[in-house]
């Protein structure tokens, strides 16, 4: 019988989950299953259960359910503590393990595919939300010469910097007050939700100034008005996270299956056209 897998979120019908595990274990020549679960809002360790008692062996998550996922994990990675979410299950008798895999596959995407570098570089991060915890480690684990937290609502980002103290160099700061902060960033990460609602985030132009790499969290979305704004700067590299999606999906393959797909084909076939 093959092993079963899955990702459960709700809604759960936009999911390229399956198509990416699908195509990895093609790929790899492993015997598994992987399908997508509707969950439901108020259930989501009854539905778990279920699922376990059926035979799985791991699960992806997606929204809303990250923060049931890390309360019914009976184990947790430093990536998932610190977090405070968990993005991917796995099951070996009673241990339910959780990780999270998104700030890992935004680091790989960035460092490895895109070929920008974070060492040593000025990284800003707009957005304090779920998208912004789970890079934080991830970023700091680079060792950029600053990574600064911008979101609108200023005690959110501090709340969130105290969480991480002692991590690396990461400095807080409302929009108002970007501007004055530095003549420009390196690399610039919108983590907010802004373009899923075709708006830009209040980023004063001196921002992109020098930019090597404009990065936007939500994908298929072609090119957004924060990359809009990127390009109008002349930024060198623009990029959606359809990148990421596929590299914390790698990694949550590899965990499970003990070996890493390649992603470089299954990345450009994924890939809106930025324009």
């Amino acid at each position: 019988m093959s092993d079963r897998y899955a990702v459960i979120g709700n809604p759960i019908g936009f999911s390229k989950s399956p198509l990416i595990h699908g195509t990895f274990a093609n790929m790899t020549g492993q015997d598994l299953v992987y399908e997508a679960i509707e969950g439901p809002l108020n259930g989501f360790g009854e539905r778990v259960d279920q699922f376990r008692t059926d035979g799985a062996k791991g699960l992806n998550i997606t929204a809303p359910f990250k923060l049931d996922a890390f309360d019914y994990a009976n184990e947790l990675s430093e990536s998932a503590e610190r977090a405070g979410a968990v993005n991917c299950l796995k099951f070996v008798g009673d241990r339910i393990i959780g990780e999270n895999f998104d700030g890992i596959g935004l680091v790989r995407d960035i460092t490895v595919n895109l070929g920008v570098k974070m060492a040593g570089r000025r990284v800003l991060m707009l957005g304090a939300g779920g998208a912004a915890r789970g890079a934080l480690l991830p970023f700091l684990r680079q060792e950029p010469s600053e990574l600064v937290l911008v979101n609108r609502t200023l005690s959110k980002a501090v709340a969130l910097a105290e969480e991480f103290a002692g991590c690396g160099p990461l400095i807080v700061s409302g929009y108002a007050e970007l501007a004055d902060l530095a003549e420009g960033y390196d690399v610039v990460v919108n983590a907010t939700s802004a373009s899923l609602r075709g708006e830009m985030p209040p980023l004063p132009g001196n921002v992109f100034r020098g930019a090597e790499l404009a990065y936007e969290l939500a994908y298929g979305k072609g090119l957004t008005p924060f990359l809009q704004a990127a390009r109008g700067e002349g930024v060198a590299k623009l990029a959606d996270g359809v990148g990421m999606l596929v590299e914390q999906a790698a990694e949550a393959f590899a965990w499970w299956r003990g070996l890493r797909p390649s992603t470089a084909q299954l990345i450009a076939e994924l890939t809106v056209p930025l324009s």
